[in-house]
């Protein structure tokens, strides 16, 4: 599993992003939406490949990859970067969040204790990069983004929950097109 940095630009990969201090940002529905828009824009324009994901309430997990020369951790730091400043702006601007009062100085706070970021920090800056090389591994990893929503019973069933590619996994449209992986048996959900 090893470090923190993408060394195949071009492979697999099982990635997190973490919004700082696990702030919950995620419940509300127009967040979720400007992250979902986000990845559009990275397929569309950067030649993300996403192949599975989950929107959390804090958190996200992506298996992607890209065949762009400027490789994967380019698509990250920019997708980090305009997320980041989109959805703060949104806190900010949004009269009705009733819980931008604590949700912005713990912004400024993480940015205060980061030199890379001047005003807000929004994503922890590490994405825990995992390598997915076997079908054994990449099934663990596509049941664990598909399964996440069910372990904090947010939904019965996978394919309920809108922001996922579980219903992807099962024929229907979800919220992004994704390319979905053939492992060539049924992924079958695991206890994890």
């Amino acid at each position: 599993m090893g470090g923190h940095k993408i060394h195949n630009q071009n492979a697999l990969h099982f990635l997190t992003f973490t919004v700082v201090g696990w702030v919950d940002v995620f419940t509300r529905k127009d967040y979720c939406e400007i992250i979902i828009e986000s990845l559009k824009y990275c397929q569309q324009k950067k030649g993300l490949i996403i192949c599975a994901y989950v929107i959390m309430s804090n958190h996200l997990h992506l298996i992607a990859r890209t065949s762009s020369p400027g490789g994967l951790s380019n698509i990250i730091r920019d997708f980090k970067t305009y997320t980041s400043k989109r959805i703060v702006k949104a806190i900010i601007q949004n009269h009705k969040e009733s819980r931008r009062e604590w949700m912005v100085p713990l912004f400024k706070y993480y940015a205060r204790k980061n030199s890379n970021n001047k005003t807000y920090q929004f994503w922890k800056q590490h994405n825990r990069p995992i390598e997915l090389s076997s079908p054994k591994w990449i099934n663990q990893k596509l049941n664990y983004i598909h399964l996440n929503p069910l372990r904090v019973e947010i939904v019965a069933n996978p394919e309920d929950y809108l922001f996922s590619s579980a219903m992807n996994y099962i024929g229907k449209a979800g919220k992004l097109e994704i390319e979905p992986i053939d492992l060539g048996f049924d992924i079958g959900y695991i206890d994890l």
